[in-house]
């Protein structure tokens, strides 16, 4: 077995979560908006609203919140995705067809995400948490905490959807 996908994979994709993540915090904010706490106004008007709000209020450091969980995400779910992609494709005969692109973008989109989704999960909850609460606790101590008020399905919460999107995403 060729390690190279995976390992390079894996690289890729935390240095590209690392690049984009006060992206995603700024996007996951805007979506939340409304559901936690006041229903009646909306804290931010736009992307660029809510970047420069995040810095003013909370800190350089809050576009970072959930980054651990990201990062580690990233790790499993890029490594796993690419690595199994480059392996289905050379058992299908290693050429470039349509198919064969296709069903092993769809089995590893699927399997990766499938297999992080707790980090995930993490990731969405720590990047919702204004301010020092989502700094202040440890990846295991949040993990922990959501194994002890949701069980393990807590952890799996969205799994059908997001690999649903991750088989279309990786298999187009």
């Amino acid at each position: 077995m060729n390690w190279q996908p995976f390992i390079f994979g894996g690289l890729a994709s935390v240095t590209a979560e690392f690049g984009t993540f006060p992206i995603d915090l700024t996007k996951t904010r805007l979506q939340i908006q409304g559901q936690v706490g006041d229903v009646a106004q909306a804290r931010y008007r736009g992307m660029i609203h809510a970047f420069q709000v995040i810095l003013r209020e909370e800190s350089v450091r809050a576009l970072y919140n959930g980054i651990g969980p990201a990062l580690l995400r990233q790790a499993s779910y890029g490594t796993i995705k690419i690595g199994i992609y480059h392996s289905l494709k050379s058992r299908m005969g290693g050429g470039e067809s349509l198919f064969g692109n296709a069903v092993s973008g769809m089995v590893a989109g699927t399997t990766a995400s499938c297999i992080a989704n707790p980090t995930d999960v993490l990731k969405v909850r720590m990047q919702a948490q204004r301010g020092g609460a989502a700094q202040s606790k440890s990846l295991v101590a949040s993990f922990a905490e959501i194994y002890h008020q949701e069980g393990m399905r807590g952890l799996w919460r969205g799994v059908g959807p997001t690999a649903q999107r991750a088989a279309v995403v990786a298999g187009v």
